[in-house]
């Protein structure tokens, strides 16, 4: 029996698949970017997270513990998969790729510098490669020099193209239609979990009528009642929901890599006094939140606009985090463009073309008069004059007491 077993190969198996966006797209992205390794010096990009790897290929990887990449020369654009995918990384890259097999241990570097070659000046993404895999990298590339990419390829991703703001629109939509299915599933005596579910799985239905060809992974729901609502991430539970409760509705389909978000305060059946005046100020601070939103205005400016709100209120101290943040290829597992936030400490300057939410939350201790976590989240385009918001579900006291 042979011991010969190659480290790597090509399993181009069957016809390309259908991707997110036309070939054009990816081209032109890749175009952009070696400009932008050109100004850094990087004569190859090796890039390891998802959300770049899905970006300049098209080719949305699962892990499962082993490393995956990207890789960008003056002349090749090339994915680097493991085995156990098969074709499928060729299938859903919209360049060539290269399998690399278990067989030897650090076959994925050996495939790597198949493309890069040794001794050249390498970019890399300093906020996700770990210090193991940057050993190895040193090890097998033998760059004269590293250059982080990180940042560079952060700001080309906060620029929208047209074709990734009409996939942003569909997400939002997709947002809105999970929405409906959770207020339409919300009572007394449910459980946040089967309310979860009708939303998730109206969003599936949604997605998968839309686009036909996509891979459908990844959507879900944070639906949280009473004290679950203190945090924006926390899990769905099986609490049975009871009148009076505060509700948090957080819908977020995932379109082949691309977030979007619907997030709303409901309360069941009935809203005290108390909560009713906290849940108004934080619709208040949405709104002008909202009307902050336009070109050559900092995320720290709209920041500040929407902290004084607050402040004169007495109710800054309630705040929980930024008050929005960049779309796109992100999710709970990988991304976040975090040059575009709505925080005191980033002083991006907003332009046309980026796509933000508007999203203020508070948080009232527990026994306190109106506890509870309080959010409203919207998204909006950034245009030439202003913004456009691209979120239908209504917020505020007179649409969301319910069940």
């Amino acid at each position: 029996m042979t011991t010969d077993r190659p480290q790597q190969y090509r399993f181009h198996n069957g016809e390309k698949a259908v991707l997110p966006f036309e070939i054009a797209e990816y081209e032109a992205r890749v175009a952009e970017l070696r400009e932008r390794m050109e100004a850094t010096g990087a004569q190859a990009a090796v890039f390891t997270s998802m959300h770049n790897v899905a970006y300049y290929s098209g080719f949305l990887y699962c892990a499962f513990g082993r490393p995956y990449a990207c890789v960008v020369t003056e002349d090749e654009v090339v994915t680097i998969s493991a085995g156990i995918d098969a074709g499928q990384p060729w299938r859903r890259s919209f360049c060539d790729n290269i399998t690399y097999t278990d067989w030897t241990r650090d076959n994925f570097w050996r495939a790597v510098a198949s493309v890069t070659g040794e001794g050249g000046i390498i970019g890399y993404e300093g906020d996700h490669l770990t210090l193991m895999q940057r050993d190895k990298m040193e090890d097998f590339l033998k760059p004269m020099l590293l250059v982080d990419l990180y940042e560079t390829t952060m700001r080309q991703r906060m620029h929208k193209s047209p074709a990734e703001i009409a996939l942003i629109r569909h997400g939002a939509q997709v947002a809105d239609v999970g929405g409906y299915a959770i207020r339409d599933a919300i009572k007394a005596g449910t459980r946040e979990i089967d309310v979860a579910m009708a939303g998730r799985d109206a969003m599936e239905l949604e997605i998968a009528k839309r686009f036909p060809d996509a891979e459908y992974r990844d959507t879900w729901v944070w639906f949280q009642s009473g004290l679950n609502t203190d945090g924006a991430h926390n899990p769905v539970t099986g609490r049975v929901l009871e009148r009076g409760d505060i509700l948090s509705l957080n819908t977020f389909p995932m379109i082949s890599g691309y977030y979007t978000a619907l997030e709303r305060t409901l309360f069941v059946e009935e809203v005290d006094a108390a909560s009713q005046a906290i849940w108004q100020a934080n619709v208040d601070a949405h709104e002008l939140g909202m009307s902050l939103l336009k070109p050559g205005v900092s995320c720290a400016e709209v920041t500040a606009g929407v902290n004084a709100f607050f402040a004169e209120r007495d109710l800054l101290q309630y705040r929980t985090f930024g008050y929005g943040h960049s779309f796109g290829v992100l999710s709970h597992y990988y991304g976040r463009e975090a040059g575009l936030e709505l925080r005191e400490d980033i002083d991006t300057v907003l332009e046309p073309g980026m796509v933000i939410s508007m999203e203020p939350m508070l948080t009232i201790p527990h026994g306190q008069p109106g506890a509870g976590g309080y959010r409203e989240h919207d998204i909006l385009i950034i245009t030439e004059d202003g913004n456009e918001n691209i979120t239908g579900f209504p917020y505020g006291p007179a649409h969301n007491v319910v069940g």
